[in-house]
């Protein structure tokens, strides 16, 4: 039974309906297939403010990562600079070919360019430089991860598991 007889939800219900408004929340994250062709300022009123603007040479790029546990950064690119622009092209950008385009001895910036803000930064011990963790769509829970060195040039990529996909059975269990 979902209602009490005084008409407020049972309290078993909650986690349901929780679960329920969280996930139409991050659905909804996603880009319409419709931006195609929009304008600048529609763009805006639909999605928000990015969180990067870039000047390109072929217009303007709008860059929206999905936060720190997302699993999408959507590169928006209008054809021109002014409020009259176009989108021409939407695309998500956490996925393999990218990934297999980051090569050592690339800037930093180069690295942003291709995959946008990384969900996760660890600094690396004695100044070494510090590691880029991009979550991303798998089936085998993985993160992309570059290392970059002092000089903010990458040193190597690799794969590793997020602190989510760790197997804990080892650990002993809490009861409350």
């Amino acid at each position: 039974m979902w209602m009490r007889a005084d008409g407020l939800l049972t309290r078993g219900r909650w986690w349901l309906c929780g679960l329920l408004l969280g996930l139409s929340a991050c659905s909804s994250y996603a880009p319409p297939t419709a931006l195609v062709q929009m304008s600048r300022a529609d763009v805006l009123a639909r999605m928000g403010p990015p969180e990067t603007v870039r000047r390109l040479e072929t217009g303007t790029r709008l860059e929206y990562p999905s936060g720190p546990f997302g699993k999408q950064t959507w590169f928006v690119d209008l054809d021109g600079q002014d409020q009259m622009s176009r989108v021409s092209r939407v695309t998500q950008v956490l996925n393999e070919p990218n990934f297999s385009r980051i090569q050592p001895g690339m800037a930093q910036d180069e690295v942003r360019l291709l995959l946008g803000r990384p969900g996760d930064v660890q600094l690396l011990g004695r100044e070494r430089g510090q590691v880029w963790r991009y979550r991303y769509e798998n089936h085998l829970c993985q993160w992309f991860l570059v290392e970059l060195s002092q000089a903010q040039t990458v040193r190597s990529t690799g794969y590793g598991h997020p602190p989510e996909c760790e197997d804990r059975s080892d650990e002993p269990r809490r009861r409350f």
